[in-house]
């Protein structure tokens, strides 16, 4: 397969759900990890993890309303506690934004790394997981579980792993419960909700 660079876009704007902590330090820079709640059109609200360098305490303010542009990002969590593939935003910019609007858009382009996995809820809506390997421009790539429904469902479930997608939705949090040692224990997904394919994965 020849070299692919992958396309990763996304815009949130949400409120501030707690005061910026720390998350990591890399490359000499220290990194901060904030909460934003973002609204759905549906009255449910996306909490999503947004890591930023240096973050302006004004803009990040608890309570403050704030628009992100950046990038998806994942990594492996390897402490044993919580999810295996945990989904971040990672800020390229931040500012103070009006309230009471959420936005919550992305474009992703990259190749499927797993075979789709096509199936039916109870009621016989169709539904289709997908896992998309987004190349970064330094040879990492950043591993991203998506999920369609209906007619997308349909389509995504007839292709294959090494197949080119470029696509259009939106970041979204989902709780659930997980059994652990007999106890019912909350967690988090994070999973990328694809609205729209796009006609070619190549980026524009």
């Amino acid at each position: 397969m020849d070299e692919y660079r992958g396309e990763n876009k996304i815009v949130l704007r949400g409120e501030a759900a707690g005061e910026p902590v720390p998350s990591h330090r890399n490359h000499g820079v220290d990194y901060w990890v904030v909460p934003l709640r973002v609204p759905r059109l549906s009255g449910v609200d996306d909490v999503l993890n947004v890591v930023t360098a240096d973050p302006d305490r004004l803009v990040w303010a608890a309570g403050q309303w704030v628009e992100v542009q950046g990038e998806v990002r994942s990594y492996n969590n390897r402490s044993g506690q919580g999810s295996k593939l945990v989904i971040t935003v990672l800020a390229r910019s931040a500012r103070q934004a009006a309230g009471e609007e959420g936005e919550n858009r992305l474009t992703l382009a990259g190749v499927l790394c797993r075979k789709p996995a096509a199936r039916r809820t109870p009621l016989g809506r169709e539904i289709c997981d997908l896992l998309l390997a987004v190349n970064r421009p330094y040879g990492r790539a950043d591993y991203l579980p998506c999920i369609a429904w209906g007619s997308l469902a349909a389509h995504c479930g007839g292709l294959d792993v090494g197949d080119r997608l470029r696509l259009e939705g939106r970041l979204q949090s989902r709780r659930y419960h997980k059994l652990i040692d007999g106890e019912q224990v909350e967690r988090t997904a994070f999973e990328i909700s694809i609205m729209n394919l796009l006609d070619s994965a190549e980026p524009s």
